[in-house]
């Protein structure tokens, strides 16, 4: 039986301050897991945890206590320059997130895979000029198709940010209050509070548009 693709298994991280006494300033926790290839959108507030989330996912952000598996390897504790075989973060530009080295790499395990099986895509600029969302949709697709876990966060502040989450995402997490809430669909997540009180009254009302508009 094949391992999930990705998993976080009771992963928490906890953010402290205070020389002498350490008190919690930042809690994010989260225990899923994304056992096929697909497309998985990511929202949820400024400050929630997402680019977190995702540094912890590749790799590059040691969780407090838990595990980030990728197919069944834990990726915490696999050599810095090869994680990349197994999750990849392009943070905003496309640009790759680099790693926060506590353990010598001599220590670390090889990567069992010689390319990335997850792709991260934190808040990606979609240019606007003709052709080019079409041309990254499609581009998120490919990697779907070839096996891959795609998950893609965006900061919604228009429409056409809502069309593009609802066109290609399959599932969706929402990070908001210390945690990650999965929802099955673009539906589903428009039904969260939490994401409408993000939103705000104009783009819940585009929101539920283009919920309304799919089958």
């Amino acid at each position: 039986m094949t391992a999930p693709l990705l998993v976080l298994d009771g992963v928490r991280k906890v953010y402290t301050r205070g020389r002498i006494v350490r008190r919690p300033t930042f809690t994010l926790e989260a225990d899923l897991a994304l056992e096929e290839p697909g497309i998985v959108g990511v929202v949820g507030p400024n400050g929630a945890g997402k680019t977190t989330l995702f540094e912890m996912m590749t790799g590059s952000n040691a969780p407090t206590s838990g595990r980030v598996l990728v197919v069944g390897t834990d990726i915490h504790r696999v050599k810095y320059r090869e994680r990349d075989r197994l999750a990849i973060h392009y943070h905003q530009s496309y640009q790759v997130r680099r790693f926060h080295k506590r353990v010598p790499s001599v220590f670390l395990a090889p990567s069992p895979t010689t390319s990335p099986l997850v792709h991260l895509f934190d808040e990606p600029q979609f240019n606007l000029q003709d052709g080019y969302i079409g041309f990254m949709l499609d581009f998120f697709r490919k990697l779907r198709e070839e096996g891959r876990l795609v998950v893609l966060c965006m900061h919604p502040t228009a429409a056409w940010h809502l069309e593009i989450l609802a066109e290609i995402a399959g599932q969706f997490l929402f990070v908001a209050d210390g945690g990650v809430t999965r929802k099955p669909d673009f539906r589903a997540l428009v039904a969260e509070p939490r994401f409408r009180l993000y939103l705000g009254p104009d783009l819940t009302g585009a929101a539920e548009t283009i919920s309304s508009m799919q089958k």
